[in-house]
This record gives structure tokens, C-alpha cells and sequence, in this order.
């Protein structure tokens, strides 16, 4: 990865960004639009609820 200069660095991130990414893959392919939409937001929500964010950023202006 490019952007990470020390290997040591890129392990840390690259085993916890892993965990995380799972979370939000979805089989988009098997999934209707609507579907994916609502299993997506979901899981954003359990996130944000998980994480403690008490607002969506992208709807904070």
C-alpha cells in the first residue's frame, strides 16, 4: 500500500480495516436495489449506534 511508509503500520490498519469491511460487504449481485438499500442502512446504523456517532456526517451541514 502507498500511503503507508512503515509495514508495521500497514498490518495494524490493513487487520483491523478487515474486521470492519466485512461488516458493510454485501453480496451485492443476490440483492435487489431496495433490499440492499435497506441491509445497508442497517448496518450503518448498528455502527453508528456501536461507535457512538450521534449523527450521520453526511447530513450534517
Amino acid at each position: 500500500m502507498r500511503g503507508f511508509r512503515d509495514p508495521k503500520r500497514t498490518q495494524a490498519f490493513r487487520s483491523s480495516f478487515g474486521l470492519i469491511r466485512q461488516h458493510f460487504a454485501l453480496k451485492r449481485h443476490l440483492l435487489r436495489a431496495s433490499r440492499y438499500r435497506k441491509q445497508l442502512a442497517s448496518r450503518f446504523a448498528a455502527w453508528r449506534e456501536f461507535t457512538g456517532i450521534a449523527q450521520n456526517p453526511s447530513t450534517v451541514s
